[in-house]
């Protein structure tokens, strides 16, 4: 029996601790991953371990190490068990660098390469796609859009990164503390399994490590549960299920995520499937923002005590996963994927093609965006903008909003009553849903200005519909009479503010007929209704109204206009063309083999 290393054979085991003691046979693999960030990627080599006569002397102390991990930079962890030998002795080995060290117990051992064919058990192993997200090496890191890609799994294991460094502190987030629970089950697996001395403590949500090192669980049920993490610092901030997430929740980790110490890689990581409160700003900053797989890089400039301005990159990056992504979900439960096409079309698309427009709750399921069809009309409501005729109606809503989003919108009616919406005027900051602070007085004046410049409005008779509350004069001067003062003159009439009837005007319009033709279109240069319309969700609470918490601006100010030309519920909608069927399902013979995958 010889104790040997992946790429070649050691000392013969009668060195090591003598002769007998077992077989040496009974070694399980307990986890085994992908550590390699870049530039830390640490090859393997020929394995030194300790004689006898290394052991018993007094220089012995670099072998007697007392971590009882087994980790490997590149490959895996492991720990060896003899099951025949009468001390029950194990070994425990641990690379660092490209030395092995074993802790000495009876018996003998042989390690082989750590692969699962060799009849011992891998706890847990990156997939192809989870292995990328654990490489990349920007700041941000966004995994998943779809069910099924192992998303909690990779935020797990990546979060033990550095679990070996004593000043390390890491920290994952569930939206609820009750979220938490299965995070928690799969980390005692996880984390017992590389760490078997690691301990758990329930009440505070935290894994200690023999190394001093932490991991903690925490949840943000409410906006201010941000505040609890004041004062506190984190090397690793991890987000499962960002989208149940604000982006004031999220972005204020940034300031908690500073190194413990020396020597530790500082960063975040998060997880998502498409729909819940926080879609939109989540799909803005990582789906639209650029491509799947490459970084996003943004330039902030920092101005100095002494005046000098310095200027900060950071990146981010979207990395896409799927079902289809997960072989060893798909191998085990052929069933899952299954379940997940006979979702709901909404759900399907989101659950199973990790598709950002349609999810789980979304309001306006009707809503589609194909530029493939922007010349034509057909099946689309996003169209490119074209010259409004002169005899058009060209109608101005406005939604007031200070510490919050205004908007103004500018649009078109034509003779058949179609309502196009050829001009917007957002008031928000990069952050979503958080208000540029404007005066009211201020607004007048820009929309004067578009009004005076835009080629399709200028020289037109323009009609304002607005939010009621606009005209409230309980504390002075209202809003709109600051609008309509000289020199800008914005005048207007109030909006009829009925929620249920103004949403049913948008589910009217937005139908398409048996032509693929709707009642309402918008300019693909209107980039901010294209992106927060589709995003709204229907309220928990009050089930026929959307979620009033979510960036809705927008939405209220167009449903003023459309409360001005209502129109009845079309007779016969038309069925949105089907799109691609990757499964095959709507193929009779497909449905009969599908289980034979």
């Amino acid at each position: 029996m010889r104790v040997s290393s992946d790429e070649g054979d050691g000392e013969p085991a009668e060195r090591l601790y003598g002769k007998g003691g077992g077989d040496g046979r009974g070694m399980d693999v307990l986890l085994k991953w992908l550590w390699g960030w870049q530039g830390l990627m640490q090859r393997e080599g020929q394995a030194h371990s300790p004689t006898k006569r290394e052991w018993d002397s007094a220089d012995a102390k670099p072998y007697k190490h007392t971590h009882t991990l087994a980790l490997r930079k590149v490959r895996g962890i492991v720990r060896m068990r003899n099951r025949r030998s009468v001390h029950k002795a194990s070994v425990v080995g641990r690379v660092w660098g490209r030395r092995w060290i074993y802790r000495k117990t009876g018996g003998v051992a042989e390690m082989k390469d750590n692969d699962v064919n060799g009849g011992r058990r891998v706890v847990w192993s990156p997939q192809e796609r989870q292995a990328e997200f654990m490489q990349r090496g920007e700041y941000e890191a966004l995994y998943g859009g779809a069910a099924g890609g192992g998303k909690s799994d990779a935020l797990l294991a990546e979060a033990l990164r550095q679990a070996d460094k004593a000043c390390y502190r890491g920290i994952i987030f569930r939206k609820t503390y009750p979220q938490l629970t299965e995070l928690e089950d799969r980390s005692q697996t996880l984390y017992k399994g590389a760490y078997p001395a690691a301990r758990y403590n329930k009440t505070k949500h935290c894994w200690s490590f023999p190394s001093g090192a932490k991991i903690y669980f925490g949840a943000m049920q409410h906006k201010k549960d941000r505040l609890n993490y004041q004062g506190k610092h984190y090397d690793f901030v991890g987000f499962d299920e960002l989208t149940q997430f604000s982006f004031d929740e999220y972005s204020y980790m940034f300031s908690r995520n500073r190194p413990g110490g020396k020597g530790t890689r500082v960063y975040i990581r998060a997880t998502a499937n498409p729909g819940g409160p926080g879609h939109s700003w989540v799909k803005q900053r990582f789906i639209t923002a650029g491509e799947p797989m490459k970084p996003i890089i943004e330039e902030h400039k920092v101005k100095k005590p002494d005046g000098a301005e310095i200027i900060i990159r950071k990146s981010r990056v979207f990395i896409p996963a799927s079902v289809f992504d997960n072989k060893e979900l798909l191998r085990n439960d052929p069933e899952y994927l299954a379940s997940l096409s006979m979702l709901p079309t909404a759900e399907r698309k989101a659950l199973l093609y990790g598709d950002w427009n349609s999810f789980t709750g979304q309001v306006f399921t009707e809503w589609r965006d194909d530029p493939e069809h922007y010349c034509d009309r057909r099946w689309t409501h996003v169209i490119a903008p074209f010259e409004i005729p002169r005899h058009w109606e060209i109608v101005r809503g406005f939604d007031f909003g200070y510490t919050r989003p205004f908007s103004v919108g500018w649009y078109a009616v034509d003779t058949k009553g179609c309502i196009y919406r050829i001009r917007e005027y957002y008031g928000c900051t990069d952050k979503a849903n958080e208000g540029i602070r404007l005066e009211p007085s201020v607004i007048a004046e820009n929309i004067r200005k578009i009004e005076r410049d835009d080629p399709n409005i200028k020289g037109r008779n323009v009609y304002g519909v607005a939010d009621p509350s606009i005209f409230d004069k309980s504390r002075g001067e209202s809003v709109a009479d600051l609008m309509a003062r000289s020199p800008n003159f914005i005048i207007w009439s109030p909006g009829d503010n009925a929620r249920i009837s103004g949403k049913m005007q948008y589910h009217n319009r937005l139908a398409f007929n048996s032509d693929g033709e709707a009642m309402f279109y918008c300019f693909n240069t209107c980039r901010e209704f294209i992106r927060t319309i589709p995003a709204l969700m229907y309220d928990e609470k009050n089930v026929e109204d959307i979620d009033t918490t979510m960036e809705d601006h927008i939405y209220d100010e167009c449903r003023y206009v459309l409360m001005e030309h209502p129109i009845a519920a079309p007779v016969k909608r038309g069925e949105v063309p089907a799109g691609d069927d990757p499964l095959e399902q709507r193929k009779p013979e497909r449905a009969e083999s599908f289980y034979m995958m």
